[in-house]
């Protein structure tokens, strides 16, 4: 309730309505105070020093401000080498750029995660050098979602069916080579009436099969 904006006073009548217990707004609000050290020191934890791989994305959810409004919330999701998934970290900050991931980066390194073998990630600007800096030893995957998103809002309404069906064949090979032979007949066939959009991908090729380096299970 807290999460969806919902007032201390809603949640208090909401509350005996549901279990018959009366609550105060007071009440209500101190019981979400009481939460605060909690998220505080998930904030501070020791981090585990390996993580196989980890997830970086942001997402607009509405927030409760002195207004109400959406910002940008960003999380860190990390699988362990045990296969173990977790959510390693996450900020609020009213939209997202490359400098606050950075400070996010950063701060997880601080806390004790020294090694990461591969990043998956949208295609924020900067994303690629801040990973660099931060933890130069690991590989870069670009989220093939985000990318078939991106091809699917800059073609036509009536070709988007079958570009998003050829695409999708790029990451359903069974080795990286028929993955790359694919991708470039994807090229092939749709320079011409899309040159754009096709140079976009292809600028972003070595991100985009990186997962191929991989055992077929991970």
């Amino acid at each position: 309730l807290y999460s969806k904006g919902v007032t201390t006073r809603e949640r208090a009548d909401l509350i005996e309505k549901m279990y018959g217990s009366h609550y105060s707004p007071a009440q209500v609000s101190n019981i979400s105070k009481q939460m605060i050290p909690k998220v505080e020191a998930d904030h501070k934890r020791k981090l585990s020093d390996k993580f196989f791989c980890v997830y970086l994305a942001a997402t607009y959810i509405p927030l409760r401000r002195e207004t109400f409004e959406r910002e940008a919330v960003y999380i860190a999701i990390g699988i362990k080498p045990n296969g173990h998934k977790e959510v390693i970290d996450y900020c609020i900050a009213p939209s997202e750029n490359i400098e606050v991931w950075t400070e996010l980066l950063q701060n997880m390194k601080s806390r004790g995660l020294k090694q990461v073998e591969l990043f998956l990630s949208d295609g924020v600007v900067g994303m690629k050098t801040a990973l660099m800096q931060t933890y130069p030893k690991a590989h870069f995957q670009r989220c093939l979602v985000h990318v078939m998103r991106n091809i699917c809002a800059k073609v036509r309404v009536e070709d988007r069916e079958a570009i998003m069906n050829e695409f999708k064949q790029v990451h359903q090979q069974s080795n990286k080579q028929e993955g790359i032979t694919v991708l470039h007949s994807f090229y092939s066939k749709w320079q011409k009436a899309y040159q754009h959009v096709i140079q976009n991908v292809k600028d972003i090729e070595a991100d985009l099969l990186v997962f191929y380096n991989y055992p077929k299970q991970i």
